[in-house]
């Protein structure tokens, strides 16, 4: 290796075999069992939730959830992980998936049948429960999937550009619906309400509320009364599925030889007993609590990017504090259990049974972020211990959960910001960051109280989320800007599916003779595919709330709780309507625009003709033509040339939210997080003016083109800086990957040049900030003999994941990132 002498703290682990167990050996037994295990698919969850669906038919939908909420708590198998100090899991021993048979269940006989022998994040299930999924479930789920009703709801003129068949099982990867594959936008419940209430407390309130309905109205026996029913049976069900963890744990201490595990075993039992029924009284306690709800969540609903933890740096500070100070609690039995919930996690898989689905969400994708640093409610620094012990862990104990994510203000403390740097250069993509200056501002301006607009958490790849604030759940559409660019460069079609017109017919480049005409064309095909999306967004939102109920959510949300409405129901009084709508291919539209700008219509130096007979033939026989093409002016690299196009771009987008957000009353936001989406829409588009090939994955997120930066990462901000347009409203997150060399940040002058990095990213106001610091070679040599490095955890999107978990195209797409030498 070229930089042998300059490995990653990752690195050197890897390449040496070695990594200290010490302090964490109970938890590295954990993870050593299932690591690289392929997983199970859990069918229980599936099978109890449909049998009390068959039965309830005709109650209100939040009622038969609950219900169905019940009979899987009730009936589900209970763990305990081997060593474990933390009870519960959503499905067998091991790595797992479940099943949504509501959201997807029309998917089965296509999919389920092959599972085993899928390459790209592979399954295992037995032959039996493929037969029961195909002759108990889904037949009971035939015709009534949120799928099916979309898909035969969607327009000629929608689904065209939505699917490529007719049972709508492949995505067109044009306009690119995702509320098929989720039965809600990822989500973080209000683990402190349930840690200091506890259920038994807020079964008493919703008593309350049920005891004052007037039995004489309509609506209060009609809708109120039966979704405060729901509430009481969730709040049953979750205290019913505790109490059968702690009779386990009660089970296998009995038959346990050692002394020591047997006391562990009795300690979980007494745990369990108390919560999640009663308020937490120690920092165990709290810790199970929140993981009953975690995994309570998933089981509920199948949530994108799954269930957020919430700011756990803050809502379990006092109890780990108190702990400290009566002595029952070290910090490094603190860091243990928070470690027991790391391994606990890694062992859930979210599991897309559609097709489309898992080509977005590679390398097992699932990100439940851990929020820390940030502010108090009142506007003040709120990092703590716990927040240092986060990233000590994530330093210490190499694993690709929890997800990480650091809040960062202009008031940060320099020792919070060294941690986070430290963090960093260990090599494995953690923290994340969010920036407070750019969230808070504009969150507020949104509609979010300033009471409660400093106290967010991170959810999902990049998102902010108001536990008792948020209450838009549905999926939205991904936009494959790309696609604008070659029905621009081809009238209305696409070279993928042939004579199809797929946008509008903005006429023959061929006779445009000057860029304002090419580019007027380009926005019509950009404005007419943020229309689609927005009328696609229309259907599924009129839809869902006849598919999908959230009772435990809805328990836990204050809001809903005071509406006595369903956190799925269409409008919720005094909620913050949050849609994200995701651009693709940011940079790639970008650098083509100012190619052709550039070289066809101010240079003159191939002519409209030449550059579409080049982009025909995949630029083979058109070399030096793409050479040409790639030493264009790009984003990337602060050059005024191509940053003013994108920001016209952004603006362009952005107006149309703010159109649609007063359409639909509700905020449309543009973001840029394309998850692994921009490597699978990447494969529907042709050869593009940038000199990027056929078939190749787009840019990623709001990151430049792959290689086309060459500038540094500090010119990477200024055009993402000078892209974006602050006086817009409806602008969200824009995910932006930034990839280091080991030697450009080595010792405590690398730290301290991440930091300064960091400060300036927080000044400029953007949104998201992310690091991959690994060499080259090593990401080559792993390609070549993946056997060698399995553990190699390598920044996605909004995740990290194994390396070699990843696909052929995805790995090269992160090879190709512009890897800094100097920062």
């Amino acid at each position: 290796m070229s930089q042998a002498c300059c490995l990653s703290p990752q690195e050197e682990r890897i390449c040496s075999h070695h990594v200290s167990r010490k302090g964490h050996e109970r938890v590295f037994a954990i993870r050593d069992r299932v690591q690289f295990d392929i997983p199970h698919i859990d069918i229980e969850r599936a099978r109890y939730f449909t049998e009390s669906m068959r039965e309830t038919e005709g109650q209100l939908l939040t009622l038969r959830w609950a219900k169905a909420m019940k009979n899987v708590a009730e009936k589900i198998t209970v763990y305990i992980d081997e060593g474990s100090l933390l009870a519960g899991r959503a499905g067998c021993l091991g790595r797992h998936g479940i099943l949504y048979p509501e959201l997807d269940g029309d998917f089965y006989r296509e999919v389920l049948a092959g599972i085993n022998s899928r390459k790209t994040n592979p399954f295992r299930i037995s032959d039996e429960d493929v037969r029961i999924a195909l002759e108990d479930i889904a037949p009971y789920w035939e015709g009534k999937t949120f799928h099916e009703h979309l898909n035969a709801a969607l327009p000629p003129e929608l689904r065209k550009l939505t699917y490529s068949d007719d049972r709508g099982l492949k995505s067109k990867s044009i306009v690119n619906e995702t509320a098929s594959y989720r039965s809600g936008l990822q989500w973080c419940p209000d683990y402190e309400k349930a840690i200091r209430k506890g259920f038994l407390g807020l079964k008493k309130e919703i008593e309350e509320k049920l005891s004052s309905l007037d039995l004489e109205n309509a609506l209060d026996i009609s809708t109120k009364k039966p979704f405060l029913e729901a509430m009481l049976v969730i709040c049953d069900a979750i205290m019913i599925w505790g109490r059968r963890h702690a009779d386990l744990a009660r089970k296998l201490a009995a038959g346990e030889a050692d002394p020591v595990r047997r006391k562990e075993l009795l300690r979980i039992a007494e745990i369990c007993d108390h919560v999640p029924a009663h308020p937490a009284r120690t920092f165990h306690e709290a810790l199970q609590c929140q993981w009953f709800v975690q995994i309570f969540s998933r089981l509920e609903q199948r949530t994108g990017g799954v269930v957020s933890n919430g700011r756990m740096d803050q809502y379990l500070y006092p109890f780990y504090k108190k702990d400290m100070e009566d002595g029952i609690l070290t910090r490094e039995q603190a860091k243990e259990l928070l470690e027991c919930m790391w391994v606990e996690m890694a062992q859930f898989v979210d599991f897309n049974i559609s097709p489309s689905g898992s080509d977005f969400y590679e390398g097992y994708a699932h990100w439940e972020a851990v929020t820390i640093g940030g502010q108090t409610r009142d506007g003040e620094d709120a990092t703590n211990e716990l927040s240092y012990l986060f990233l000590e862990s994530k330093r210490e104990f190499p694993l690709n959960y929890p997800d990480l994510a650091a809040r960062i203000h202009s008031r940060s403390p320099e020792r919070f910001l060294h941690e986070v740097a430290l963090t960093i250069k260990d090599g494995s993509g953690y923290p994340k960051l969010i920036n407070d200056e750019e969230t808070i501002p504009l969150n507020a301006l949104k509609g979010v109280p300033l009471a409660e607009v400093y106290d967010y958490a991170v959810s999902g790849c990049t998102e902010t989320r108001y536990p008792n604030r948020d209450t838009y759940t549905s999926g939205c559409a991904y936009i494959n800007f790309a696609a604008a660019l070659e029905m621009t460069m081809y009238n209305g079609r696409m070279p993928y599916y042939g004579d199809e017109l797929l946008g509008l017919e903005t006429g023959d480049p061929l006779t445009f003779r000057t860029w304002e005409e090419f580019y007027d064309a380009y926005k019509k095909q950009h404005v007419h595919l943020i229309r689609r999306s927005f009328q696609q967004q229309a259907v599924v939102d009129r839809l869902r709330p006849e598919h999908f109920a959230s009772p435990l959510s809805s328990c836990l949300h204050d809001l809903c709780m005071n509406a006595m409405t369903d956190l799925q129901s269409e409008r919720i009084e005094g909620g913050v309507d949050f849609s994200y709508f995701e651009m693709l291919g940011y940079a790639t539209v970008v650098d083509s625009l100012a190619a052709v700008k550039k070289l066809v219509f101010e240079e003159k130096v191939v002519s409209m003709e030449e550059l579409l007979r080049a982009c025909r033939a995949d630029f083979k026989g058109y070399e030096p033509l793409r050479e040409q093409l790639l030493h264009a002016p790009a984003f990337g690299n602060d050059d005024p040339y191509a940053d003013a196009i994108a920001k016209d771009l952004d603006r362009l987008s952005l107006e149309e939210a703010d159109r649609s957000s007063k359409e639909r009353g509700l905020n449309a936001e543009l973001r840029f997080v394309p998850i692994t989406s921009h490597i699978t829409f990447g494969n529907v588009i042709g050869a593009t003016p940038n000199g990027r090939t056929a078939g190749t994955s787009l840019s990623d997120g709001a990151s430049p083109s792959q290689g086309a930066d060459h500038e540094g990462p500090t010119a990477v901000l200024l055009s993402s800086y000078h892209s974006k347009n602050y006086d817009m409203l409806h602008r969200a997150s824009r995910l932006l990957n930034i990839k280091l060399s080991p030697k450009s940040v080595a010792g405590e002058e690398g730290t301290r040049k991440i930091v300064d990095l960091i400060r300036t990213w927080c000044d400029l106001k953007l949104w998201h900030l992310q690091f991959n610091i690994i060499n080259r070679e090593t990401l080559l040599k792993a390609q070549k003999t993946p056997e060698n490095y399995r553990g190699l955890l390598v920044r996605v999107a909004g995740y990290s994941a194994y390396f070699c978990d990843l696909s052929p195209a995805l790995q090269n797409d992160i090879i190709e990132r512009t890897e800094s030498e100097q920062v």
